[in-house]
């Protein structure tokens, strides 16, 4: 079983221009920085990922932008639990499988829980979309935030990891199976502490796509509405 994440990488602070406050476009093993607000508003959904490793030092960068997510109160109680060890995740999307094709489908289900649970009684469920790396986002069980701090990170990583042209995908399978004894087990051994649960995670990789490059066309809104007051 895994150990804690203690170690897994260096988080050394990443280098600013002190004057403007913004990162040296010609730093970062020769990658263009890209504009806050176009790696928001391009950042897509990946569900298809190469086996090319992701790199300690872009995987540091990413790591680095979730944890200076904000929090309630600046708790920064959110714990990062990184898996990139292939047998791992493989055991692991195994164990998710069996456990979804234990339950049912029920009437009112959320769609996305429902089809993890046909899937897996398919047989040829990956939770993960055998993405090379899985970020898991862990916090207190019983802290009122715990959730919305964890999606404040792991949106902060998903916008990062498009500005540093690599592919995510939110993952909330282990989310509902965070009481399952079986998922319980694995992530206590993985290093989550006893009064923790996961809140969300997120898999990480480079897209397998004719250019190699994310998916960036923008998507048209259809919900999300604004109303101004004054």
């Amino acid at each position: 079983m895994q150990s804690s994440h203690k170690g897994l990488l260096k988080t050394a602070p990443i280098s600013y221009n002190k004057t403007t406050g913004s990162k040296d476009p010609e730093e970062s093993e020769g990658r263009k920085t890209m504009d806050a607000l176009t790696a928001i508003l391009t950042r897509r959904s990946t569900r298809k990922f190469t086996d090319r490793p992701v790199e300690d030092e872009v995987l540091q960068k990413i790591l680095e932008a979730g944890r200076y997510a904000p929090s309630g109160g600046n708790n920064q109680t959110t714990h990062l639990i990184v898996i990139r060890d292939l047998k791992v995740l493989r055991a692991l999307a195994v164990s998710v499988r069996e456990e979804f094709a234990k339950m049912e489908v029920t009437l009112g289900m959320y769609k996305s829980m429902a089809n993890s649970i046909t899937r897996a009684k398919g047989g040829s469920y990956i939770f993960h979309y055998d993405a090379p790396v899985l970020i898991l986002t862990a916090n207190k069980k019983d802290y009122g935030n715990n959730i919305a701090d964890c999606s404040c990170v792991l949106e902060n990583m998903m916008i990062a990891a498009n500005a540093l042209d690599l592919g995510t995908c939110w993952i909330n399978q282990l989310k509902w199976l965070n009481e399952n004894e079986v998922i319980l087990e694995k992530m206590i051994g993985f290093g989550m502490a006893e009064d923790e649960r996961v809140w969300g995670g997120l898999a990480v990789g480079y897209p397998d796509s004719e250019d190699g490059l994310p998916y960036r066309v923008m998507a048209e809104r259809k919900g999300n509405r604004v109303t101004f007051v004054g």
